[in-house]
């Protein structure tokens, strides 16, 4: 029997990659509304959405058996409201919100690892005096309690920064806010976390030297798996912009193990149940310690190709599975290669784009490495600043990903990927 499977934000993208898994052929994918209108727009339709879905579902012709997404803010808040309006698998609201929102994500985690939690405050920055009330010493990070991709977030190293910041901060938060405080409405939050809505942030001691990773896993009916590490390699100025994703993790095996162990004891805190999740950790290599950066509620759409690549099929499996209320059963090394990334081509200053590849270039890197994926994010044109929901210090004008046998492999496979493909942009000063 094919199963009707609805998708809140499909994109032509993520469609082939529905399409080509193995199962494929027993389900029907459905669009519950594009990728564009709830990710793309000048603001999130969250209460527009939450208005129309249900009667998209109602008057289906055919059985609804289950609500994915694989997107972050706001699809992965929207899903659980869904989910339990129709009966379906999924997580809580509840526990969604405890690892999304980044406040009270961390007085979570406390809870149960306080020694892999740096310090943080909570900050509201239309208070008097926000400044002079924070206690965190510099330097620290500065970030709403909800945004994506680092969105508004920044590297405080003095008095001046900090004002600058809460400056842009103020100017642009309303944009996840208002939307976010949609969701909480929603939700049966704790007193104190009723005061910390979507207008605030959060400050954090640092905890990014050494290597960073992400862990993708899932919880069914409480327990919890881990089954793939990814590495997450920085560049820029701070090493605050993701350079490349690469899979699998070359950290120690210990390491990685502690890592797993933290994120059960986490997780099931927090009870978080019946969804895939990622968890990103930082090693400090100097003195062997680990951090918890942040959870996220979903599989990583960044890593899907990789896992096609090394392990033979894309991990939207996983999250099929769990909304179907089976027991995942993921492939392991049975792909193409050895080794996977994805590689973001970035510019750390602003500009405008005159020319992007053409097809033809695309198809012909397609053609030189076996599973290559191209994302162009950018079109002739395009003013760098213009782009949204960007880092604070670079723009993501692509996306490439790649396979090789080996790292070094890897890279120079990129290096040619970057000979083949032509951009050109012209940057400020180059314009004077």
């Amino acid at each position: 029997m094919i199963r009707n499977l609805f998708v809140v934000g499909l994109d032509d993208f993520h469609l082939r990659q529905l399409h080509s898994l193995a199962r494929a052929s027993d389900y029907r994918f459905i669009s519950l509304i594009s990728y564009e209108k709830i990710k793309c727009g000048k603001y999130f339709p969250v209460r527009e959405f939450l208005q129309q879905a249900p009667r998209k579902l109602a008057n289906f012709d055919g059985t609804v058996d289950a609500i994915i997404g694989f997107w972050d803010f706001p699809v992965s808040t929207l899903l659980p409201i869904l989910q339990k309006q129709h009966g379906l698998r999924g997580p809580s609201l509840n526990g969604v919100l405890m690892c999304e929102h980044k406040y009270w994500s961390r007085q979570k985690q406390m809870e149960v690892v306080p020694e892999l939690i740096p310090p943080f405050q909570g900050i509201d920055p239309y208070a008097n005096n926000t400044v002079k009330m924070c206690k965190l010493a510099y330097p620290f990070w500065l970030k709403p309690v909800k945004s994506v991709l680092s969105y508004l977030g920044f590297l405080i190293r003095n008095e001046s920064e900090f004002e600058t910041a809460l400056s842009v901060i103020k100017k642009c938060i309303s944009r996840y806010a208002e939307p976010f405080n949609f969701i909480l409405d929603q939700a049966d939050l704790p007193e104190a976390m009723k005061k910390i809505d979507g207008y605030h942030c959060i400050a954090e001691g640092l905890i990014s030297t050494g290597y960073q990773c992400t862990l993708e896993g899932y919880v069914h009916n409480g327990d919890v798996q881990v089954y793939g590490v990814v590495d997450s390699i920085r560049e820029g100025e701070h090493q605050t912009s993701f350079s490349r994703y690469q899979y699998p993790s070359t950290l120690p095996d210990d390491v990685q193990q502690r890592m797993i162990e933290a994120t059960a004891r986490v997780i099931t805190h927090l009870g978080y149940d019946n969804w895939p999740f990622n968890i990103e950790f930082y090693w400090n290599n100097f003195n062997d310690t680990i951090h918890l950066l942040e959870i996220n509620t979903r599989i990583s759409k960044s890593h899907c190709p990789l896992f096609k690549m090394v392990d033979g099929e894309y991990h939207h499996d996983v999250m099929i599975d769990i909304a179907l209320g089976n027991k995942p059963e993921f492939p392991y090394r049975q792909g193409r290669y050895s080794t996977a990334a994805k590689f973001m081509l970035r510019c750390h200053q602003d500009g405008r784009v005159v020319a992007v590849p053409s097809k033809e270039e695309i198809a012909r890197l397609k053609e030189r490495f076996e599973g290559t994926e191209v994302v162009i994010n950018v079109n002739a044109g395009t003013r760098l600043s213009e782009l949204r929901d960007q880092d604070s210090y670079s723009y993501e004008i692509a996306d490439v990903f790649l396979g090789a046998d080996s790292s070094n492999e890897l890279v120079k496979r990129y290096r040619e990927a970057m000979s083949i493909l032509t951009f050109h942009i012209v940057h400020d000063e180059e314009a004077k």
